[in-house]
């Protein structure tokens, strides 16, 4: 559920979220080949950890939660109200959930767990994209070093 600007939202609504990652390489020799099963098993988490939850996003300043007790997740999102199984929620560190948003996560999140093989296969950058269809997505581009 995208919130604008002005308070209002999308309805609740579904996505399937195609992630991409691009290293920028200092050069493209033996020596610093990038592991890509590496890339492959940490995208594959990701996605395996978004994959069927209710994104939210925590810092949005229109969200309220009103009950979080394990069980169910009573929130309220631009004045509606919302009660799920709190097992199908995900509170994401961001204040939206949009393609641009879920970018700058991944991409933080990779570039932080992936960081000393990057460095070590001289990848000076990496590009996360999320696309909600083919050709409709963002990006956010990091330098490897922290």
């Amino acid at each position: 559920m995208t919130v604008f600007r002005d308070g209002s939202k999308e309805r609740l609504h579904g996505h399937n979220f195609t992630l991409a990652i691009e290293c920028e390489l200092a050069d493209a020799t033996l020596d610093h080949m990038v592991d890509f099963t590496a890339l492959k098993a940490a995208l594959a988490e990701l996605c395996g950890e978004w994959k069927e939850h209710l994104l939210l996003a925590a810092a949005n300043p229109h969200l309220e939660i009103a009950r979080d007790d394990g069980a169910e997740l009573e929130f309220s999102l631009c004045g509606k109200r919302y009660v799920v199984p709190r097992d199908e929620v995900l509170l994401l560190p961001c204040d939206n959930v949009t393609v641009e948003a879920l970018a700058s996560l991944a991409a933080d999140r990779l570039r932080r767990s992936l960081s000393p093989m990057l460095l070590a296969a001289g990848v000076r950058a990496i590009e996360v994209t999320v696309e909600e269809t083919p050709g409709q997505g963002g990006s956010t581009w990091l330098p490897v070093q922290l």
